[in-house]
């Protein structure tokens, strides 16, 4: 028992055909976008991959680029049966691939699905990711004539501009480190003498942050040296006054700007998938009303197309029964 079923005329067939070409190149129009949001993806996530603990966040837009890709040529042979199908002569060269090519656009879709699935999940990958690696990279700061960390300095300046956000949690990140180097401090001084032998580890603590957490919209000339010494400053409240400088962590800042992206990216996929498998839905009844047809040589006789040719449990057995047999025919025999 067929599910499903539609009759058809030459006119259907015809405005079947047309309407998938057009959905076709909508596809390889989105393949592209999906390919060039990848690419984005992973040019901001290189930017900035100093600051991050691993390169395992790669694996998504690797994955974005590679779908993108695929997409493009999986459309593109969908749209050029469809352009053939009115074509009896055309049209018999691909006949036998259209079974396989189903099959193969059901595997992309859960392909498509996973890919969606993964840019929603890895937003807690990155925040963990972000979390150790702008902990280290605060730490490193100071390492501008150190192999390996001489752009860490740029990298964070340029980013708590960019997203104008201060320290990994927040602006007092930095009065757990020395962001100082030790060439630029005059051990002369006693004040910085001082400070060091304060210390149990030798460090050169101070409750300051860095030029680039300064908020340039504040009025007032921006205090980042002793920011919780009211004393040092003139009519100054750290605990009550908005202090002038960027109070929001990096790390809040980074995974809202990418969790935006990735959830811009997998509300995508899951709509590309519903596009493919309209597209699926529409070339399964083209092909079958063109294989139906009462009078072959005579392209206006009417005819009939279904989406499945038995019911679903019938399917799926035969499915199951497909996997089994050739299951079983690659496994060695004793």
């Amino acid at each position: 028992m067929v599910l499903m079923k539609v009759k058809f005329d030459l006119p259907k067939r015809v405005k079947l055909a047309q309407g998938l070409w057009l959905m076709y190149w909508l596809a390889v129009m989105t393949g592209i976008l999906v390919f060039s949001l990848g690419l984005f993806f992973k040019i901001e996530l290189r930017k900035r991959s100093e600051m991050m603990d691993n390169n395992e966040s790669h694996f998504v837009p690797n994955l974005l680029i590679l779908v993108g890709l695929a997409a493009c040529g999986v459309n593109v042979f969908g749209g050029k049966v469809c352009h053939d199908s009115l074509d009896a002569l055309k049209f018999t060269k691909w006949k036998p691939m259209v079974k396989g090519y189903l099959m193969g656009c059901f595997g992309f879709n859960i392909l498509l699905f996973f890919t969606a699935l993964l840019c929603f999940c890895m937003q807690f990958q990155l925040y963990f990711s972000l979390a150790e690696g702008l902990k280290n990279g605060i730490k490193y700061y100071k390492d501008t004539d150190t192999p390996g960390r001489c752009f860490m300095k740029r990298t964070l300046d340029m980013t708590q501009m960019e997203f104008r956000c201060c320290g990994n949690n927040n602006y007092r990140d930095w009065f757990e480190v020395q962001w100082i180097s030790n060439r630029y401090l005059d051990f002369s001084n006693d004040e910085v003498k001082d400070r060091v032998l304060s210390n149990v580890e030798g460090k050169f603590l101070m409750e300051s942050v860095p030029f680039s957490c300064c908020n340039p919209g504040s009025p007032r000339p921006c205090i980042q040296h002793q920011l919780t010494n009211n004393s040092a400053h003139y009519d100054y409240d750290h605990h009550t006054e908005e202090l002038n400088i960027w109070t929001r962590g990096c790390r809040e800042s980074l995974v809202a700007y990418y969790g935006g992206m990735m959830n811009s990216i997998g509300g995508l996929m899951l709509l590309y998938i519903i596009l493919e498998a309209g597209v699926m839905v529409g070339l399964q009844y083209l092909t079958t009303s063109l294989e139906t047809m009462a009078d072959p040589e005579n392209p206006e006789s009417e005819s009939e197309g279904w989406l499945l040719e038995k019911s679903v449990k019938e399917t799926v057995a035969d499915v199951i029964a497909t996997i089994k047999g050739l299951v079983g025919q690659s496994t060695p025999t004793t």
